[in-house]
């Protein structure tokens, strides 16, 4: 049986599998003796929960645009973190000209829902310009290339907001209708009115999504185009239409995401969409590349172990200001899904053709 595990598994397997059992060993450290010190109270874990969900939300969004993309296309979008930017700091000019209208205050639903189609128009114009200036004409090159390219255009939209938009931090407006915890069915929950609706509209936009692309004629385009290009192109079927419809279709989710992340922490500016995109990436990455319920279910992850992680497993190993460590946790976290489950929580062993 030894025989034929080693023949099976190369001496890295071994390190890799070692160094996994490793960082475990060190979570569940530091979870018990964070846990047995009963330093947060439940209500304190409570918060947490519910701020990683709304958090988990905004990335799930994102990575939705990734794992479209790559399941068409069997390519990485580096500059999906930049389509999310452009589409929320766009509205940010419309944000405040309402705020000073007293529109926001007057008609706060209404603002929102223009804010939101406003960044998802733009969103989706640059998703599609960037499909048909930077990926087009390289959709027959070796994998490498449009992965380069993707890199360069991110670079390029990130100074092209800086330009236009200036470099400075911009304080998105207030909504005073969701300042406050949320009040309904007569009683106060222990959430944030602003937390609850970003979780409400994210899962909204995730349903929405499922729907159309398991439901509707566009969607099952979309499947076939994934399946075999060759072959749905001899069954009638536009590819570049479709992939540019995936494209759009990940622009609007990244749109949608811009505005909730502004609700959440209320700040922008023109290299915002790095960190985010990042982490969305890694969502998608844990959740499956290619699955849409994986990366949803990779970004809501993500985000409440982002959230819970530092105090729970940091703060038992004695760690001065955990919080600072978030971005670590979140990929430490990767890098354990990477060795126990290379193709990721739902994700399927990709064919030899597609890998």
């Amino acid at each position: 049986m030894l025989r034929k595990f080693m023949r099976k598994h190369d001496v890295t397997d071994l390190v890799m599998w070692l160094i996994g059992f490793g960082l475990l060993v060190v979570v569940f450290i530091g979870t018990y003796r964070t846990l047995a010190s009963g330093k947060y109270e439940n209500s304190v874990w409570l918060d947490f929960f519910i701020f990683g969900l709304a958090q988990g939300s905004v990335y799930a969004l994102i990575a939705l645009g990734y794992t479209l993309v790559y399941g068409i296309l069997f390519m990485i979008n580096f500059a999906h973190g930049e389509v999310f930017t452009g589409g929320v700091f766009t509205a940010y000019f419309f944000a405040i000209a309402m705020e000073r209208a007293g529109f926001i205050d007057r008609h706060w639903v209404l603002a929102l829902l223009i804010l939101m189609a406003i960044a998802m128009t733009v969103s989706v114009m640059v998703a599609v310009v960037l499909e048909r200036i930077a990926y087009r004409p390289l959709r027959g090159a070796p994998r490498l290339v449009p992965l380069i390219t993707a890199i360069g255009a991110s670079f390029f939209l990130q100074y092209t907001y800086r330009g236009i938009y200036g470099s400075g931090v911009k304080t998105y407006p207030d909504f005073p209708a969701l300042d406050g915890k949320l009040n309904a069915f007569g009683r106060e929950w222990p959430i944030l009115t602003t937390q609850a609706l970003v979780i409400v509209v994210s899962a909204l936009m995730m349903v929405f999504l499922y729907w159309y692309v398991q439901k509707t004629k566009a969607g099952k385009a979309m499947r076939a185009v994934a399946e075999d290009k060759e072959a749905a192109a001899l069954m009638g079927i536009d590819v570049d239409r479709v992939i540019v419809n995936t494209f759009a279709l990940g622009g609007a989710m990244a749109g949608v995401a811009g505005i909730l992340y502004a609700l959440l922490f209320k700040q922008v500016n023109a290299f915002m969409g790095f960190i985010p995109g990042i982490k969305a990436f890694t969502a998608a990455v844990l959740g499956g590349i290619g699955n849409v319920p994986g990366a949803m279910l990779g970004g809501l992850f993500l985000g409440i172990v982002e959230s819970l992680g530092p105090s729970l497993i940091l703060d038992g190993l004695g760690i001065p200001a955990p919080y600072q460590l978030k971005d670590a946790i979140a990929f430490t976290l990767l890098v354990l899904v990477l060795i126990f489950r290379p193709t990721g929580i739902l994700g399927e062993r990709l064919s030899e053709k597609k890998a």
